[in-house]
């Protein structure tokens, strides 16, 4: 029976059904422009590698996992980031670990590895609960039956982690400033110029870059505010600052040369942290709430494990919650924040029995790699328990690349899935879920994959518990139990 009742619990969550033909030039732009998860093909999804010529140059979609791993790590000298996706995301990395390559990225990396150890990212597990109960409590106070853009909150939330581990002094700006100015910068820069598809040159202006210069610029203001705030304390304060992120990256030394990073360096870093550090985040679990509304058999599972494991400590919460990040990892297989990787050959080479010569675009797209029928079992559905016990084992580690693979793989990984983790156990054990009536949830890729339109829910409140912050430990209580004013 309870066989059963799990097999009923799944179910094929949105996503565009793949053209059985591929498109002409002038539709390819026109989707790459408006969604891009729309261009793919059930070849690409079917087949270890598919070649094709573009206007861009010869472009081969990789989904073998031998193939991948000989681009991300055993060949990841020959492949480096191509000139589109420089194009793309460029504006405000150029000069941090996300775009740095050859030497920069090398140093960069070193020394920026120790500020993401699994020791530094489990202290931080607090003050994410911190951030966690805040949104519980707001949500409580909406009442039973609220409406609530929940992917727009967790935003906001995740928001709110970074400046409580990485800027504790604050953002410089108001939070919903920083969230709009995000989604504006997302939308914009995601948006595919039709000119960087045709190859076009450099000197003919991008109407998208144009458009994100205002939004950077705000940026770049709030992050010199930042800086020259932190630099005034460190100076007044030494030794007596709060070890948040900001701090270490300012003190960040190179194990191996003892140099410091550059002013650029730092600032292109703390633009890329908080970009990728909450926008990733934030559509993880935006996803993973949509997919626990719509499947009651796992959003009490997760509910269960939350009750169950919350009276341990805070910093290892995260490692109990076996269920609740067995969805966060389904939620990233089914849509993952980075929908697709690309590389240039800088050498022939050879992908999956196929000749690739130099100067071809290799992009690993995980949407189509973790939906492919050759990998997976029922790839469409929603499935949380392929990721536990003996069938996580199963997964080919290059099969699945939320986060990428190889040296590259993403340094803030960790915080985000610990993060991830403990806001969908403290919401899900505090609230049930449904989607609005009349809202169609839809995948929108904008550099990263959100549900277009946000994801206006009607919560409704577990009345068995309340969520309750404590200074060493998370719990839920009874709401007898609940000391007042938590």
């Amino acid at each position: 029976m309870a066989n059963a009742a799990m097999e009923l619990a799944k179910f094929r969550p949105p996503a565009p059904v793949p053209r059985e033909e591929p498109l002409g030039v002038v539709g390819l732009i026109r989707t790459l422009r408006d969604n891009p998860l729309e261009a793919w093909t059930r070849t690409h999804f079917e087949e270890p590698i598919v070649i094709a010529r573009l206007p861009l140059g010869q472009v081969a979609v990789v989904s073998d996992p031998a193939a991948i791993r000989r681009v991300l790590l055993d060949n990841a000298a020959n492949y480096r980031k191509d000139t589109l996706q420089r194009r793309i995301v460029s504006a405000g990395f150029n000069n941090g670990l996300l775009m740095a390559e050859a030497e920069q990225w090398r140093f960069q990396r070193r020394t920026l590895a120790p500020l993401f150890t699994a020791r530094t990212v489990a202290g931080f597990a607090p003050m994410m609960m911190e951030a966690v109960a805040a949104l519980v409590e707001r949500w409580q106070a909406a009442g039973d039956g609220a409406t609530i853009d929940v992917a727009a909150d967790v935003t906001g939330l995740t928001l709110d982690v970074l400046r409580q581990t990485i800027f504790s002094d604050g953002l410089g700006r108001d939070t919903d400033q920083i969230r709009e100015a995000m989604r504006i910068y997302f939308d914009t820069i995601g948006q595919i110029d039709p000119f960087d598809v045709l190859n076009m040159p450099e000197m003919i202006p991008r109407l998208t870059r144009w458009k994100a210069r205002p939004t950077l610029r705000f940026f770049e203001t709030a992050v010199d505010q930042i800086i020259v705030r932190r630099r005034r304390r460190l100076a007044r304060e030494p030794g007596r600052l709060e070890r948040d992120i900001l701090t270490l990256l300012l003190e960040a030394r190179d194990g191996e040369t003892g140099r410091g990073l550059t002013e650029t360096e730092i600032k292109a870093n703390i633009i890329t942290f908080i970009a990728a550090g909450h926008e990733t985040t934030a559509n993880t679990l935006a996803w993973s709430l949509f997919l626990l509304s719509q499947s009651p058999a796992w959003s009490e599972r997760v509910a269960a494990e939350a009750a169950r494991e919350c009276d341990g400590p805070r910093d290892t919460l995260a490692s109990r919650l076996v269920e609740t990040r067995a969805v966060i990892d389904e939620a990233l297989r089914l849509y993952p924040p980075l929908a697709a990787i690309s590389r240039q050959a800088l050498a022939p080479d050879e992908l999956a029995g196929q000749a690739i010569p130099a100067g071809t675009t290799v992009v690993i797209a995980p949407y189509v790699l973790h939906r492919s029928p050759r990998l997976w079992e029922a790839p469409d559905l929603f499935d949380p328990s392929r990721f536990l016990d003996s069938a996580h084992a199963t997964i080919d580690r290059h099969a699945y690349l939320p986060f990428g693979a190889g040296p590259r793989i993403c340094i803030g990984a960790s915080f985000a899935l610990q993060e991830a983790t403990l806001t969908l156990a403290a919401i899900m054990r505090s609230f049930r879920l449904a989607m609005a009536p009349g809202h169609a949830v839809w995948p929108l890729q904008r550099v990263t994959l959100r549900p277009r339109g946000g994801l206006p829910m009607r919560i409704s409140m577990r009345r068995e518990s309340r969520f309750v912050a404590e200074p060493e430990r998370a719990s839920w209580v009874h709401p007898q139990q609940a000391t007042p004013g938590l």
